[in-house]
């Protein structure tokens, strides 16, 4: 149909066709084809990032209404950069109750909140401040603080949120993450000692690369969330995909393989490009 933007939906091993909204389309008047919540890995695959974005936006909406519907409050941990932020402006857009969803960050640079290169200021830009999102659910990492202890409180706040022991490991209900180019997601980089860390919640990560300290999710929590959705967009990111879901298990290699390699549930909102080398 001339003017419409088709997707897949690969569950690998099925694919079916369904059709994006077209931008400001109400997506009520769209056909479009679940995804099975069962055990393994299932993706949309769209013609380009903005319409990832919007597909993934609009899972994260439907399965936090989902949990609302059982469940007093929900926690959704996000993630920055550049296809996020058409991510956050597609929630911006949406008419969605926000007052029982409590937002918790993936990672986080250490820089101040007003920095270019915070992920919270991205977030607060482009979907805090036009939904109003309430201040009191508003959970982010201190990142202007030192490392350790912006990590340190951040493990702390994340504990006490949750009501969980020193001895177990919180449950998420939606983890939104990407994945780079070089296969590295949250701030958990290629040969990162701590993708082994299995028992604690965050931690300070120096990054030679890019010179600078992160406070990251680390392994544990990312594999506790009931519901992992990751958003990969781009050209750059086809190679490193195809090895993270079809290569052997090596996340010391690959560590956007954690939480979402052999049986685990994951939903992938790709585009095209990023798809291209893809079984």
């Amino acid at each position: 149909m001339e003017g419409k933007t088709y997707s897949t939906i690969k569950t690998w091993g099925q694919t079916e066709r369904f059709r994006c909204p077209l931008p400001g389309e109400d997506r009520g008047n769209v056909p479009s084809v679940p995804i099975p919540m069962t055990m393994g890995l299932h993706s949309y695959i769209c013609d380009d990032a903005r319409d990832a974005a919007a597909q993934c936006a609009a899972k994260i909406l439907e399965l936090l209404g989902a949990t609302l519907d059982t469940a007093p409050r929900a926690s959704l941990a996000i993630s920055g950069g550049t296809t996020p932020k058409l991510m956050f402006a597609e929630l911006a857009q949406a008419r969605f109750d926000w007052d029982k969803v409590h937002l918790f960050w993936v990672d986080e640079r250490g820089v101040p909140p007003t920095d270019p290169q915070s992920n919270y200021k991205l977030a607060k830009e482009s979907f805090l401040d036009p939904t109003r999102f309430p201040g009191r659910n508003v959970h982010r990492i201190q990142a202007e603080l030192p490392p350790e202890d912006a990590a340190r409180l951040y493990a702390e706040e994340i504990r006490n949120f949750f009501g969980v022991p020193p001895s177990e490991l919180p449950s998420f209900d939606i983890i939104h993450r990407g994945m780079g180019p070089d296969a590295h997601t949250a701030s958990l980089f290629p040969g990162e000692p701590l993708i082994d860390d299995r028992t604690n919640l965050a931690a300070a990560v120096y990054v030679e690369k890019f010179h600078q300290w992160r406070i990251t999710l680390l392994p544990g929590v990312l594999m506790a969330a009931k519901q992992t959705i990751m958003l990969v967009a781009g050209e750059d990111k086809a190679e490193p995909l195809r090895s993270v879901l079809h290569g052997p298990f090596d996340p010391k290699r690959y560590p956007a393989q954690i939480a979402t390699h052999d049986g685990r549930d994951v939903l992938w909102f790709l585009d095209r490009a990023a798809a291209g080398q893809l079984k």
